[in-house]
């Protein structure tokens, strides 16, 4: 009896009823050549957006609870509609809301963590013979209640049931043919990555890459878990997420960016109790600088309202500037390199673009400039760093050689 396969299709990959049709055409093939199925599907298109914004158009701060009940039923609707078109394919489905694939969690509504996954049900479903179809993007709370896993977080559904069924492997199949060192949008002579490593690959999402939800890739890397990012609507290669050793060499891998990146300043409270307030959301911080009785902070993948809600509720005073964006220089070892943050800032300044905020980790520098010039900025460093190069041919070709020696 084959291992199962764990796929993921993302919003634009079942964006109306003919999309659905087709990733339930793909699974019934993919079942009649002998293999047994398990898709976790995101809500259709934008669908999560237009729930968020019911709720809010509701009340200024919804109660927690009540928005993962109400931004949860997307990926429900989008899971019973392929079980309906794969039985009129004439095979078998099974849909499975989080809480019945036994997907466990804690209470922390909006940005829950995984705590277990037993997937007895899938198991079971996969030996009556059925496609099993499991809402990405949602759990079960200690008390039974619905639980979301933030923005993304259908990458860590599928990630996470992988590795709970012993697989090595999982592919999340969207919108784009893989990962690549900018977003081709943007950077037409952007270069695919035939590999790329995890931790490149979660500096990158952290920075603004909406290919995989960040805390998929930590997953991945916990439970060794390989990526296989590819499109929904080709067959091509696609881009593979592996462990990689990387011994005192900077390679830079891409540039990723935020559109719009805001800066709160926050007024009348101490970084301690502004870190508690958004913690109690789930809510991290990405940069904080306290100066003249006012603290300075950034929460990137974090929406505004959900920012303010918490620390208007803890009695701050907050300032929001809406009109930064960021753009992010990745690659391992970076931050060994200070020659290289250097030329970056050269390269942006020479264009007249002056960084409000630049913060750095291992692997990632980070600018924050006008949003205005985001664009501009990423055609800049991705030139000025030699990106349009194959650089997965060109990572392969130097494996095949330290293999070979």
């Amino acid at each position: 009896m084959m291992q199962p396969v764990v796929w993921k299709f993302g919003g634009t990959s079942v964006a109306d009823p003919l999309r659905l049709r087709a990733v339930a055409e793909r699974m019934v093939t993919a079942q009649r050549a002998g293999h047994r199925v398990v898709t976790v599907l995101s809500a259709m298109g934008s669908s999560t957006d237009e729930l968020n914004a019911m709720a809010y158009a509701m009340s200024s701060q919804p109660q927690l609870r009540e928005l993962d009940a109400l931004l949860s039923v997307g990926e429900c609707i989008s899971c019973a509609l392929a079980a309906l078109a794969v039985h009129d394919l004439g095979s078998r489905a099974v849909s499975l809301t989080g809480a019945q694939a036994g997907i466990f969690t804690d209470d922390q509504f909006g940005n829950a963590r995984l705590h277990d996954i037993r997937p007895q049900r899938i198991v079971e479903a996969l030996d009556a013979g059925a496609i099993v179809l499991v809402t990405g993007y949602q759990g079960i709370s200690p008390a039974g209640d619905v639980t979301t896993l933030g923005r993304g977080g259908s990458d860590a559904s599928a990630v996470a049931i992988a590795a709970a069924l012993g697989l090595s492997e999982c592919e999340i199949f969207t919108d784009v043919a893989g990962v690549f060192s900018a977003d081709p949008r943007i950077v037409p002579d952007a270069r695919q990555l035939a590999t790329i490593s995890r931790e490149e690959m979660l500096q990158l999402a952290a920075a603004g890459a909406a290919v995989l939800q960040p805390r998929a890739v930590e997953l991945a890397a916990v439970y060794d878990i390989d990526i296989h990012v590819r499109s929904s609507f080709t067959t091509a290669a696609g881009t593979w997420l592996q462990e990689e050793t990387v011994f005192e060499v900077a390679e830079i891998t891409g540039i990723a960016h935020r559109e719009r990146e805001s800066l709160y300043t926050v007024c009348e409270a101490s970084p301690a109790m502004i870190t508690a307030a958004l913690a109690q959301r789930g809510a991290a911080i990405g940069s904080i600088v306290s100066h003249g009785g006012e603290v300075h902070l950034t929460a990137p993948g974090v929406e505004e309202q959900e920012v303010v809600a918490a620390l208007s509720t803890a009695g701050a005073r907050v300032l929001l500037r809406e009109d930064l964006g960021s753009v992010s220089v990745v690659g391992t070892g970076i931050g060994r390199r200070p020659d290289l943050t250097a030329r970056a800032l050269l390269t942006l300044e020479d264009e007249g673009i002056q960084p409000q905020l630049v913060t750095s980790t291992p692997s990632r520098v980070s600018f924050h400039i006008p949003h205005h010039s985001v664009h501009h900025a990423v055609r800049l460093l991705h030139a000025s760093f030699g990106l349009y190069q194959d650089i997965g041919a060109e990572r392969g070709i130097e494996r095949a050689a330290r293999s070979a020696s």
